[in-house]
């Protein structure tokens, strides 16, 4: 049987699994789970990111006070969490394979040796035939360690993977025009590297039990196909959508953002996504920025840094910027931003950053 990948990360939206009354829809998760099964057995390894939890731990128990958001959120993740990977055992185990329970924050993707024991620990359960499911550990990550939501982490699971595709099920049948629900509202087929859509017409509407939108799947899904990753956006609720995108089947309605030739590896993928874990700027002359820009494989050196902004150490991620104020690199300084501070400038050409460790926005 021919198959388009043989590596992906399939994440399934809290409204994909769960009724309108917010328990989970057992019919639907068994569903995802044969295609998942299916495709393993083909020889295909997939990383399940999941969400769910915290519709599940709704249904579950109601608080005897009225609770903060965080403590809200927190109580129903502890409780949803343990019904949800019990479920996703219990199906799995109907086809003869095993799943493990994967809980991960923000914060784990920061530091480069918690990404790279994360990484090893996946590439482990994978080599042995077991599914990795995924989600965010909801009863540590709170405010500005939370990910934005699902879509982010599966985004940085298939990039810390070096996975072929990531699949998107949600509750519509992909990116459309406008609102799904208006008429005139068309979906967008097939959306290539280096092609803009007007962000205005793609609908930022929530689901009613996750936390992420369109925008946000728009945003995560252009970012991957930058690096060389596939990304298809489906309705999970639709039969076999999963694996009528992964056969090629031309009758899969989706939207396909189609991978760049060229692909990002190793520490640069990491980089790619780690704006928000940066510790500092830098802003950078014409000549240097030039010079980030052009085609050559080039460090940033201290000679092209006209001003420091922030306190960050020796090692850690550091946004780099133009004259104009704009974000044109990402990349691990060499340097802490005090010695930083006192030899940029000057006439020695001290790499700042190294090129092995820049990514080029």
């Amino acid at each position: 049987m021919s198959l388009q990948y043989s590596k992906i990360v399939v994440k399934v939206g809290s409204n994909v699994l769960t009724r309108d009354d917010g328990r989970l829809n057992i019919t639907r998760m068994a569903h995802i789970v044969d295609q998942i099964s299916f495709l393993a057995k083909e020889g295909v390894q997939v990383i399940l990111v999941t969400s769910g939890a915290v519709a599940a731990g709704r249904a579950e128990v109601e608080p005897l006070r009225k609770i903060d958001p965080v403590s809200g959120r927190q109580l129903w993740s502890a409780v949803g969490q343990v019904k949800l990977i019990n479920r996703y055992a219990d199906l799995f185990r109907e086809h003869g394979l095993t799943c493990a329970q994967v809980l991960t924050t923000k914060e784990n993707f920061s530091d480069r040796q918690h990404y790279l024991n994360m990484r090893n620990c996946i590439a482990t359960l994978l080599e042995n035939g077991v599914v990795p499911v995924v989600n965010e550990n909801d009863t540590i990550s709170v405010t500005e360690l939370m990910f934005t939501d699902n879509d982010e982490l599966s985004g940085l699971m298939a990039s810390m993977m070096d996975m072929e595709a990531l699949i998107i099920l949600t509750n519509v049948d992909g990116v459309f025009t406008g609102s799904p629900d208006l008429p005139e509202s068309k979906l967008i087929r097939e959306v290539h590297h280096g092609e803009s859509l007007d962000e205005s017409v793609i609908t930022s509407r929530k689901s009613n039990f996750g936390r992420g939108g369109m925008l946000t799947k728009y945003n995560i899904a252009s970012k991957l196909a930058g690096q060389g990753i596939s990304v298809h956006i489906a309705n999970g609720a639709k039969t076999h959508s999963l694996n009528k995108i992964i056969m090629g089947n031309q009758d899969a309605v989706h939207t396909h953002f189609v991978a760049a030739e060229k692909k990002s590896t190793g520490v640069r993928k990491w980089l790619a996504h780690s704006d928000d874990f940066a510790r500092g700027e830098v802003y950078i002359n014409e000549g240097a920025c030039s010079a980030l820009l052009s085609d050559k494989a080039v460090s940033l050196l201290m000679i092209g840094i006209t001003r420091v902004q922030g306190f960050f150490k020796e090692g850690d991620i550091v946004r780099v910027k133009d004259v104009e104020g704009e974000l044109i690199a990402l990349g691990k300084a060499a340097f802490s931003s005090e010695e930083t501070a006192s030899e940029m400038g000057g006439k020695k050409s001290k790499p700042f950053i190294h090129y092995d460790y820049l990514y080029i926005m």
